[in-house]
């Protein structure tokens, strides 16, 4: 994958980042059951800022170990899940500088209700990442894969590996209930 010239002058951030991802205790999926609510890492990555400019809230996992990947907040107090399969992840990357401006969130408010999914979107499962086991959350119908490391017991950490991308997005999710 072609990675333009100021995306390599932000991999030291990115590389401290994954450091600090891989010096974490790995998570258990039944540990990950309940509400999340999530919030960015800055990284370097092109999607930094992006989904907290659109109103994401986070990622609620079942204990069927199926997921709502991408929970948004509609109105108070009210969370839609959005199906990730409309927008590809390429196309999104691309689109990124857009997705931190203000028409954007204001477009995606309305559009919600018509990418609204209408069932789970991925699956929670362990899944190797530099040699340890850990819980992942895997898109079904994107080239997606979140990896879950523990930061303490209020939080988890997150790492958003696109398939063929070698920069990852960071994020952190504190549980808001079981």
């Amino acid at each position: 994958m072609n990675i333009p010239e100021g995306e390599i002058m932000r991999s030291g951030q990115q590389e401290e980042m994954a450091a600090w991802f891989r010096s974490l205790e790995p998570v258990q999926p039944k540990d990950m059951v309940g509400l999340w609510r999530g919030v960015g890492i800055p990284s370097g990555h092109p999607l930094d800022g992006v989904l907290e400019n659109l109103n994401w809230f986070g990622k609620r996992f079942h204990s069927d170990m199926r997921a709502d990947a991408l929970l948004f907040t509609w109105r108070p107090g009210r969370l839609v899940p959005i199906e990730p399969n409309f927008l590809p992840i390429g196309l999104a990357i691309k689109m990124a500088p857009f997705g931190r401006t203000f028409v954007a969130r204001h477009s995606f408010s309305y559009l919600q209700k018509l990418l609204r999914a209408r069932g789970t979107t991925a699956s929670l499962r362990l899944r190797v990442l530099d040699g340890v086991e850990t819980a992942a959350m895997v898109y079904d119908k994107q080239p997606i894969v979140d990896y879950f490391r523990r930061i303490d017991d209020n939080g988890i950490a997150g790492m958003m590996c696109v398939h063929d991308d070698p920069r990852r997005l960071f994020f952190k999710l504190g549980k808001v209930m079981g």
